[in-house]
């Protein structure tokens, strides 16, 4: 009897440290939510697959990553709205902005906290259109012609959709001695070539895929991916004259890392990114890298393209969203104008 109960008593002991250590993480898989925007789905697939492998080895712990993919806008309010991810990785800085500024769950200074502002890859925007080239659209006048259709997504939506908006309107300020009338008129005319528009970039592509539109305005990742893989021989890219440099930046939600007990990883993950390995990934899915030794293995890929920021046109994203893009701004006065 008194050996049953010390067995008894030794069993429960080890339970409760079982359940203790299982609590508190240890020796458990961890999960890991990247939320991010439409075109980065082969970029953090092929990513999530290094990066696990990377961290199993260094600290024995097997990880799984869930991808979360959609417009940037509407991925941002999702998080901000309760939607648990440990990082984003978005489209634009002011859509992280407002993850501070609505909900508080990173701090102000978040894009301090990695090089180049948090941005690990930058991108641009560029033309995609049908092989040959049919309606021989070669810079932004172009898509304002009558007989032109263009497919862009929803600037109140996609983060890619307002980088294509900001390049037009700076294309048009230049060419216009930055009379923002004719800015305007000028933007009010394209978005009347527009026959839909997609919640998402990926969603853009997909229509101008099937067949819809004779120019897509594109990240140009998206419209290398479309070249080289979606739909080989169907299409080619335009450079425009003049286009933005678009900087997608990264960040860990504080909020969800510490009650997930994620912090540790979700760092790394980001951090990741950064290295030689995490460069090559990004510049093999189009994207392009921040580290000098790797975009110069892969020059050859990006075209040169003239470019402008968005701080020396619009002063800063929350001015341009302001202006442009928020309820009453003016891509609401263009398009319900039409």
């Amino acid at each position: 009897m008194i050996l049953l109960k010390r067995n008894w008593i030794i069993s429960s002991f080890i339970g409760i440290f079982i359940m203790g250590y299982l609590c508190h993480g240890y020796g458990k898989d961890k999960e890991l939510l990247n939320v991010s925007y439409d075109p980065t789905r082969e970029l953090y697939k092929d990513f999530n697959q290094v990066f696990q492998t990377y961290w199993k080895e260094k600290t024995g712990q097997d990880i799984v990553i869930q991808q979360s993919h959609g417009g940037a806008g509407k991925q941002a309010r999702a998080v901000i709205e309760g939607l648990e991810a440990d990082v984003v990785t978005l489209a634009l800085a002011y859509d992280i902005d407002a993850m501070h500024r609505i909900s508080q769950l990173i701090p102000e200074n978040w894009q301090s906290r990695l090089p180049n502002n948090s941005c690990p890859y930058t991108s641009t925007i560029v033309f995609l259109v049908r092989k040959d080239n049919p309606k021989r659209i070669k810079d932004w006048n172009d898509l304002i012609r009558p007989d032109i259709e263009v497919i862009t997504p929803n600037p109140k939506t996609s983060g890619g959709a307002r980088w294509n908006y900001l390049a037009a309107w700076g294309y048009a300020l230049s060419n216009n001695a930055n009379d923002e009338s004719k800015a305007m008129e000028f933007i009010s005319k394209l978005y009347q070539n527009v026959p839909v528009l997609d919640t998402g970039a990926r969603g853009s592509t997909n229509t101008f895929i099937k067949g819809i539109g004779d120019v897509f305005i594109s990240w140009e990742n998206e419209a290398l991916l479309a070249i080289h893989k979606l739909g080989r021989g169907q299409f080619e890219i335009v450079i425009p004259s003049l286009s933005i440099l678009a900087e997608p930046p990264v960040t860990v939600i504080d909020k969800n890392v510490d009650e997930h007990g994620t912090r540790k990883i979700a760092e790394e993950y980001l951090k990741y990114l950064y290295t030689p390995v995490g460069q090559e990934i990004c510049a093999k899915h189009y994207y392009r890298p921040v580290d000098p030794n790797i975009a110069v293995i892969y020059q050859d890929q990006f075209p040169k393209v003239r470019l402008f920021n968005i701080r020396e046109v619009f002063g800063s994203w929350t001015d341009a969203q302001k202006k442009h893009f928020s309820d009453g701004g003016i891509f609401d006065q263009i398009y319900m104008d039409q």
